[in-house]
């Protein structure tokens, strides 16, 4: 690798001009990880319209944002965009690229990072600076981007390092990441993109966009309550949700209790699903495998109600109810509806 280290690169998402949260979690995140090598944070913006998002990313760290606009750049489309990334990296050669793990991440970092020949760790949920050693060489790589995620089923927190060229590329879901308090004022660099598009960048178009609006938010919730496959039933999850309207929280579910059909997948929580940090997270029949603690460990509070004394779950709980749910969540409610 090369001795000077270049800059740490952060796509920004973005729809019609709102920028997405993950985005500015991960200028959050980049900012702490371009501080500890001593390099700069960069935005890469692309869009029709998108010079007045500027600002916000200078506010949330941004020492310098590239950027494009061209109507042909919206709405987004991978081929384009993959050019012009590739491009880009060619001409600045950054340390670390950050993608949001979305269906438009999901679908441009591969491309890029199959295009640079680069490595790619997706769905991380932690990353750190540290020194990586190759044992087959026994030379050591000074500050290389530690890529944290769960593998094997969940069974084993694996810890991925690139011993090759840079750029080092991660996708991250939203959530994992906290999102930093905005700097009023800040400024930062701006650097104008060139467009050099063929007819061949653009073959493909999108004719009709259609956009379901989402009643869930479980981000943004103060209260959770979430039911896993120990509920039991279809109809037994309705105990979870009129538990939930008790309380003034929002249902969630694990991905066992998604995979029986008894929920909607947007009401999942954990490595598949949202990451959520509420002041309260209330677990009931959930084991707590370690994909499931993934999206919600950070929970200001933790309660746990499980038959199982030894289920994973309890290892995390502040507060764990050994027992059936069906007996405690109706005398909970009781207790609630006492103190009203």
């Amino acid at each position: 690798m090369s001795e000077n280290i270049g800059n740490v690169w952060i796509f920004i998402e973005q729809d019609s001009g709102d920028i997405a949260d993950v985005s500015l979690e991960l200028l959050s995140k980049g900012c702490q990880l371009a501080g500890e090598l001593g390099v700069k944070t960069e935005a890469v913006l692309f869009g029709a319209k998108v010079e007045g998002l500027v600002a916000t990313l200078h506010e949330y760290g941004a020492d310098n944002v590239f950027i494009a606009e061209d109507e042909r750049l919206e709405p987004f489309s991978a081929l384009p965009y993959t050019k012009m990334i590739v491009e880009l990296v060619g001409a600045h050669r950054p340390n670390i690229i950050l993608f949001g793990a979305t269906q438009v991440g999901r679908s441009l970092a591969p491309r890029v990072a199959s295009k640079l020949a680069a490595g790619l760790t997706a769905d991380c949920t932690a990353l750190e600076i540290d020194d990586y050693e190759d044992k087959a060489s026994k030379t050591v790589m000074k500050n290389r981007l530690m890529q944290i995620r769960p593998a094997f089923g969940g069974n084993i927190i694996a810890t991925i390092a690139n011993s090759w060229e840079d750029p080092q590329m991660v996708t991250v879901r939203e959530g994992v990441m906290p999102l930093s308090e905005p700097e009023k004022g800040r400024t930062g660099e701006v650097t104008k993109v060139a467009v050099n598009l063929s007819d061949e960048d653009t073959v493909v178009k999108v004719i009709e966009r259609v956009k379901a609006e989402s009643d869930v938010n479980l981000k943004g919730a103060r209260i959770i309550v979430a039911g896993g496959y120990g509920v039991g039933s279809k109809d037994d999850f309705n105990l979870i949700k009129k538990f939930a309207d008790a309380i003034g929280g929002e249902v969630a579910a694990s991905r066992a209790a998604v995979d029986a059909g008894w929920i909607d997948h947007e009401h999942q929580v954990g490595q598949t699903g949202v990451t959520v940090r509420p002041k309260l997270y209330i677990a009931c029949g959930i084991s707590g495998s370690v994909q499931h603690r993934a999206g919600m460990s950070d929970s200001a509070k933790i309660i746990a109600i499980n038959t199982d004394p030894d289920a994973p779950i309890f290892s995390i709980a502040h507060y764990g109810i050994v027992g059936d749910l069906k007996e405690a969540i109706p005398m909970l409610m009781k207790a609630l509806k006492a103190h009203a």
